[in-house]
């Protein structure tokens, strides 16, 4: 059993920038120094950031697996601790997916600390991702010691070098996130529970699609990203908004999926009081109650919030594009406005729906639209 503390230091390389590249991580014991789970791949050609990305979200993704509570991250590039830290900005497109996953990973643990260590401190992980890239290259691996104390983080008045928590600190520009659900579906017509299950756009909802992505366009003309659910009806939805944008890339997120109803999926609210009273005044009740096989809002919160994390650390400052289902947007909404549970059976969310709020890095939010429908045809 992992200790509630573990250390991860991960590391990445590329041989040419971009080139043959690789990475390596290894959770260790803090107390002991054991290494408790080593992580390394061969990325094919990608730049050093790149690789540096991918060894932090190997080791934190390892963490989680260990079940730790708490992470203390320690790395020899700069550049990912800086921008982890919210100090230093993501420039670079290429690497504001892999922030936005690292983030998402980060947000599954108590406390998550970052630092910086000289590259001689991290020679374990430094040496798997030269083994990885020494394998894809067919020359032989060199074996890291394993018995490595855990590297201390060097000292000293440059921040770089000391521990830093992972905590943005305060801008005066908000990220602007434009929250879109997806068009109407048959489902959505017929006001059946569609979760889970893959229900096209309808003829209307892809009238929906195509004006809501004129609305988003005249709302935003400058996007730095659209992010989907995987959900077809959602993925149609985006990239009609991508078009009007500009054919600004899609990029599905799974933690956007829409809540999983499990035995009420497909099945109208009456259908559902008749043949589930009980459940049906539980999930009523209480967030934290899921529907017969299926999931809680409580748990569809949790991942909707690692999205936000990740959005609010790869895209300081910038407009993102959310396309999602109702459960997700209701939720982040209900946190926005510091709403009780209440909240969630009250507000109405329309198909194609437009909601917009501003959120800082300092925690502060501003509502700014609900549930705007004035870009959709009556009737």
């Amino acid at each position: 059993m992992a200790p509630r503390v573990v250390v991860v230091e991960a590391d990445g390389g590329s041989r040419g920038n971009p080139g043959p590249a690789g990475y390596g991580a290894v959770v260790r014991d803090p107390e002991t120094g054991e290494v408790l789970a080593e992580r390394s791949e061969s990325l094919g050609t990608a730049t050093n950031n790149v690789a540096e990305y991918q060894g932090l979200i190997a080791g934190l993704t390892a963490a989680a697996e260990l079940g730790a509570a708490e992470v203390d991250v320690r790395m020899d590039s700069k550049l990912v601790v800086e921008q982890m830290c919210g100090r230093w900005q993501i420039k670079h497109p290429g690497l504001r997916p892999l922030a936005a996953q690292a983030a998402g990973l980060v947000g599954r643990f108590t406390a998550v600390r970052f630092a910086w260590i000289p590259r001689e401190q991290n020679r374990h992980a430094d040496a798997l991702a030269n083994a990885a890239m020494d394998a894809a290259a067919g020359r032989p691996a060199r074996t890291p010691t394993t018995g490595q104390p855990p590297a201390t983080p060097a000292t000293g008045s440059d921040p770089a070098t000391a521990p830093a928590s992972w905590e943005p600190r305060p801008t005066f520009t908000a990220t602007r996130l434009i929250l879109v659900r997806h068009g109407e579906t048959e489902y959505t017509e017929q006001r059946r529970y569609s979760g889970r299950g893959d229900v096209p756009l309808s003829e209307r909802g892809r009238a929906q699609a195509a004006a809501t992505g004129a609305r988003v366009a005249a709302l935003a003309p400058s996007v730095a990203a659209v992010l989907s659910s995987p959900l077809s009806r959602c993925t149609a939805t985006a990239a009609a908004i991508a078009e009007a944008l500009g054919d600004v890339p899609v990029r599905t997120e799974d933690d956007l999926i829409e809540c999983d109803f499990g035995q009420w999926e497909g099945r109208t609210f009456a259908e559902v009081r008749e043949g589930w009273p009980g459940e049906m005044d539980a999930w009523l009740a209480s967030p934290r109650v899921a529907p017969p096989g299926g999931e809680s809002f409580t748990q569809v919160a949790e991942r909707a919030h690692r999205v936000i994390a990740g959005l609010l650390t790869a895209y300081p400052g910038e407009t993102v594009v959310v396309v999602s289902h109702v459960s997700p947007i209701k939720l982040v909404l209900r946190d926005a406005l510091a709403a009780g549970d209440g909240f969630l059976h009250r507000l109405f969310l329309d198909a194609a729906g437009i909601s917009v709020l501003d959120m800082w890095p300092d925690g502060g939010v501003a509502v700014r639209t609900v549930n705007d429908t004035a870009h959709l045809a009556a009737g």
